[in-house]
């Protein structure tokens, strides 16, 4: 099933299905930052950014199924909450099933917990021993699994060169070091290359040149532009 991944490096791998940081935590503008420090920080901007409830309806939509709803409550118990999940009531659609994100914190031995995709608004962030194990899950949870798209945050050229690598390895989209207004799944159909057919999340993309020729995929990895 496909889903999203993030890795932060060391000195800094979307909303993510698993978000990978190492235990030892990373460094920012402002300092050091441990995991715990990492994991807080995540969950106090998305309660900000919901905080006013008209705009938190608005982005987070609806549930589309009482089995969506039910999973949430089902994963409370997969590991240590972050941030729970709320249900909210849209001004104009009060029957509507709408729902904040859980957040949990896990270990990276918890595979089975973080490496399946679990539709609705459930991520995990992930404790792993270093930026190279970051790495190394992703990409065995991509060959396994699949993803339609990749994250990668960090201060080294050198780390992001093996975000990209990884990229072209698994076969998914790369967005490196983006902030501010992202789409949903960070690649959108009609702008980017949405899914590649390259890995197990999808067998096609939707600007697909199949047609032409099946055996070569396509990749995107894209960052902000530099000002003059």
């Amino acid at each position: 099933m496909p889903f999203s991944l993030s890795l932060y490096s060391g000195q800094m791998c979307t909303t993510p299905q698993a978000i990978y940081v190492p235990k030892s935590g990373i460094e920012t503008l402002e300092g050091h930052l441990s995991f715990d420090d990492v994991a807080a920080a995540l969950a106090k901007a998305v309660q900000a950014f919901l905080s006013d409830n008209d705009r938190a309806c608005t982005v987070l939509g609806a549930l589309q199924s009482p089995v969506t709803e039910a999973r949430i409550d089902k994963c409370r118990g997969l590991g240590e909450i972050v941030l729970d999940s709320e249900p909210r009531e849209h001004i104009q659609f009060p029957k509507a099933r709408t729902h904040t994100p859980l957040i949990l914190k896990v270990g990276a031995e918890q595979k089975a917990a973080y490496s399946e995709e679990r539709f609705g608004p459930i991520s995990f962030i992930v404790a792993t021993e270093s930026t190279a194990h970051s790495i190394e899950l992703a990409r065995d949870v991509i060959r396994e699994k699949g993803a339609i798209t990749l994250g990668g945050y960090t201060t080294d050229e050198t780390v992001a060169e093996q975000f990209e690598e990884l990229a072209m390895e698994v076969a998914t989209p790369l967005s490196l070091n983006l902030d501010g207004g992202l789409f949903v799944n960070q690649s959108a159909a009609y702008s980017d290359f949405h899914a590649t057919g390259g890995n197990p999340a999808a067998n096609a993309s939707l600007c697909n040149q199949a047609f032409v020729a099946s055996r070569f995929v396509v990749v995107q990895s894209r960052r902000h532009g530099q000002s003059n």
